[in-house]
């Protein structure tokens, strides 16, 4: 068949079937089982390439080739041809550009580069790219992984929005409950204070009407008496009805209401804690009287030269109930007749009381005025001295002159006691010792008392230093 150059006898001939004999692949994998590529048509088309019988026109001039025998190339059967010289196969590799290259290249542009055999250098390039690959799927996995966490994360955080919805929610019902409770509460509070103020107004206003009455009474007696009586009539009644008037006149009444319509709401104020929940709002009926306000302190009528002093304001109402709140309009002042005055520093401390501190810089009599709402306080003005700055001993608290000094003759003490045999301080139980324990600077006998020496002398300062490095 071959010789004869029949197209049936020269396909068997290719794929190794003998004449007069066709392949039975029937299925699709049979034919690719048979291990045969087209290299036209880039596909197992053994169906139209080998079964001779039923080969068409379009197929009779596609050449068949192994499998194995495509390994190297793009394409089955199909080399890679030089875009720059496009009758030359890629056959070399320029290490230099990195890329494959013809004969012809190699003889111009690349002349000088190193060019070897693709097969040559197949496995150096192979194995970095499978290195590569390797790594790019280590990332493609921790990106697998990544993206996994991301959507459970994702699922989390609606999971954890939906759980703080309904926390907000059972928050919001019960911070509205508590809020309505506060309103009722205060709504409640509110009406006791009205009908409290009404009946002491009911109860002020039939006391009035009472005395009124008895005045009137009394008024229209007299003056009818005065009027219409005789002169006996008037002298046997002017006893009672003088004592009648007298008690009327002597009955003490206030000349104001009793109470005022002084209600304000604030709604800034702390009311404490209501269903769990702390609450603002609290109504105010208590307003701040100064004459009944306080004041308090160790400091309030002395304090020290550049010392830090003070003293407390304490503000109540009209009742002398305190106040319980703070907001008030205090002003303090710090006067004196020859030098300037100034203005402590006053600290609210919102429930009624408020520091005043100051820190005085020179000695003398001072006037001190505490004003709230414009209106002098109880107790002011008040007269501050300042002394001159607390004196620090310079001396020893010691018994005695011998036992501080060793026995030492020459230390002395400014208590005045004195030693027979020489000794110019203080012993025990000998002349002018106090009896106890003293400083030997001034003689004080209380410990965390003030200096009342000035600057020690030389002398003194000497014999000072013995004592106390002795």
């Amino acid at each position: 068949a071959q010789r004869a150059g029949t197209r049936s006898g020269r396909a068997r001939a290719r794929i190794g079937v003998s004449p007069g004999f066709y392949l039975p692949l029937t299925t699709p994998a049979e034919r690719m089982s048979a291990g045969m590529l087209c290299t036209r048509v880039e596909t197992s088309k053994l169906d139209w390439c080998l079964l001779l019988p039923r080969r068409q026109k379009k197929t009779a001039s596609h050449a068949v080739t192994e499998l194995e025998n495509t390994k190297d190339c793009s394409q089955a059967g199909k080399p890679l041809l030089c875009p720059s010289h496009p009758t030359e196969e890629l056959q070399l590799f320029c290490e230099q550009c990195d890329q494959p290259v013809c004969r012809d290249c190699v003889l111009g542009r690349h002349r000088q580069h190193p060019c070897d055999f693709t097969g040559n250098v197949i496995h150096r390039h192979g194995d970095a790219l499978r290195e590569l690959l390797k790594s790019s799927q280590q990332h493609m996995d921790t990106l697998e992984d990544v993206l996994s966490q991301v959507d459970e994360m994702g699922g989390a955080v609606r999971s954890r929005a939906e759980a703080v919805a309904a926390e907000i929610c059972l928050f919001a019902r019960g911070y509205v409950k508590a809020i309505e409770e506060h309103r009722d509460r205060l709504l409640k509070q509110l009406e006791d204070l009205k009908v409290q103020k009404e009946n002491l107004l009911h109860l002020q206003k039939a006391q009035l009407q009472q005395l009124l009455l008895d005045m009137r009474t009394g008024v229209e007696f007299t003056e009818h008496l005065l009027m219409s009586g005789s002169d006996v009539e008037i002298l046997v009644s002017k006893g009672v009805v003088s004592s009648r008037l007298t008690k009327l006149n002597s009955v003490a009444y206030s000349t104001h209401p009793s109470v005022d319509d002084r209600i304000q709401f604030s709604p800034h104020e702390r009311a404490g804690q209501c269903c769990g929940y702390e609450v603002f709002g609290a109504i105010l009926n208590k307003v701040v009287d100064p004459a009944r306000c306080t004041l308090h302190g160790e400091d309030l009528h002395s304090a020290r030269q550049n010392q830090r002093s003070g003293f407390t304001l304490l503000c109540k109402d009209s009742t002398g109930e305190r106040m319980g709140r703070g907001g008030e309009a205090v002003r303090v002042t710090i006067t004196h007749k020859d030098k300037r005055d100034w203005w402590p520093t006053v600290c609210d401390n919102g429930d009624g009381t408020y520091c005043i501190s100051y820190s005085p810089e020179e000695p003398g009599l001072y006037a001190v005025c505490v004003c709230v709402k414009g209106q002098h306080v109880q107790g002011s003005p008040f007269t501050l001295m300042v002394k001159h700055k607390f004196r620090e001993h310079q001396g020893v608290f010691h018994c005695c002159t011998f036992c501080s000094s060793g026995g030492q003759k020459a230390a002395r003490c400014a208590c005045g006691g004195t030693m027979p045999g020489g000794y110019q301080g203080c012993g025990h139980g000998h002349k002018g010792h106090p009896g106890c324990h003293h400083w030997s600077c001034c003689g004080q006998v209380k410990e965390s008392s003030e200096c009342l020496c000035g600057p020690p002398s030389d002398t003194s300062q000497r014999s000072l230093l013995r004592t106390v490095a002795l």
